[in-house]
């Protein structure tokens, strides 16, 4: 083998090395990322950019009431006609097809769309939401990260409890955020 072929395999390899490298650091320790909506407000502000730790994917660690998550959009929303407050669990219908689809989708993420939240309860804890207030286990959440003029309501999911494996997480500015009050629990699985 000639030493210039033996140069460029050198180099294909280191590629090839630091790619696998920086996609698992990606996928299992920090991803970049932009707050693309108002959602979150004033906690993030829109085109904000942040760096998602991704640890939890190795510890298996859960999210706790008050931590910022992001999760993977459900595929419908709901209404008050079409809502099962009994089963309040995500729907889930767009999984790509095949090794690569699966790839971009799931690692790379380029085609997932995904929301950032607060998480308000965990598994196991019953949920109110009635006269603008948030109720965990029948006491009043202290939210001092909303605004004043912020209003919670829901006309879909407002009395139920976090099913085992979900979360349930809404944006700290209500008005503007699509969240788990229409589009139901976000798994931990």
């Amino acid at each position: 083998m000639s030493e210039n072929v033996r140069n460029i395999l050198e180099w294909v390899y280191c590629i090839i090395i630091a790619l696998v490298l920086a996609l698992l650091f990606r996928y299992f320790i920090a991803t970049p990322t932009i707050v693309k909506q108002r959602s979150m407000y004033p906690t993030l502000q829109e085109n904000q950019r942040l760096i998602l730790n991704r640890t939890a994917r190795i510890t298996k660690k859960k999210p706790k009431v008050g931590d910022i998550i992001t999760f993977e959009a459900p595929t419908k929303a709901y209404t008050a006609i079409d809502a099962n407050q009994n089963n309040p669990i995500a729907s889930y219908e767009n999984e790509p097809k095949g090794i690569l689809g699966k790839f971009v989708y799931h690692v790379l993420e380029f085609t997932k769309k995904s929301y950032i939240k607060r998480v308000i309860a965990t598994e196991g804890q019953h949920v109110v939401i009635k006269e603008n207030k948030v109720y965990v286990n029948g006491v009043e959440m202290r939210e001092d990260y909303l605004q004043d003029d912020v209003v919670t309501t829901s006309n879909v999911f407002n009395d139920f409890i976090v099913p085992e494996g979900y979360l349930f997480a809404m944006g700290d500015n209500r008005s503007k955020s699509t969240d788990c009050r229409e589009l139901r629990m976000y798994t931990t699985k």
